[in-house]
């Protein structure tokens, strides 16, 4: 039988949850260590854009959880990481939904955030190599 030589495996080396956390923290930033230059920049660009057109149109930035509606508003929001920490201590968003446009700018950021934590999910598997 022949063997083949051992090839260094991709989470052989180095800190494997980085693109992860990195990608949390800073949309797209997994990738970018990740070399994947495209996909990255999409991402980036994509989930920047609709954080700030839901800030935009006077999306709400959820601060607290009082009810289940809120938990899960919150935890969209995280998503967004380092976004969501600055946004809030510069006091973007709105405290309350005042208009129907606000409604929607609210549901833009949370879909920011999830997207976020997709894309750093994402990041992930590539750098453990269960995804190409």
């Amino acid at each position: 039988m022949a063997t083949t030589p051992d090839k260094k495996t991709p989470a052989a080396d180095g800190f494997i949850y980085l693109p992860l956390i990195a990608g949390w923290l800073v949309p797209g930033a997994g990738h970018f260590l990740l070399r994947k230059w495209g996909r990255g920049a999409l991402l980036a660009v994509s989930i920047l854009a609709m954080f700030f057109i839901g800030i935009a149109m006077q999306g709400e930035l959820y601060a607290g959880a009082h009810d289940i509606l809120h938990m899960l508003g919150l935890a969209g929001d995280l998503g967004s990481g380092l976004l969501y920490v600055v946004s809030r201590a510069a006091g973007w968003g709105a405290d309350q939904v005042t208009q129907t446009t606000g409604d929607y700018g609210t549901r833009f950021i949370v879909v920011a955030g999830l997207l976020n934590i997709i894309a750093a999910v994402d990041a992930h598997n590539i750098r453990t190599g269960r995804k190409a």
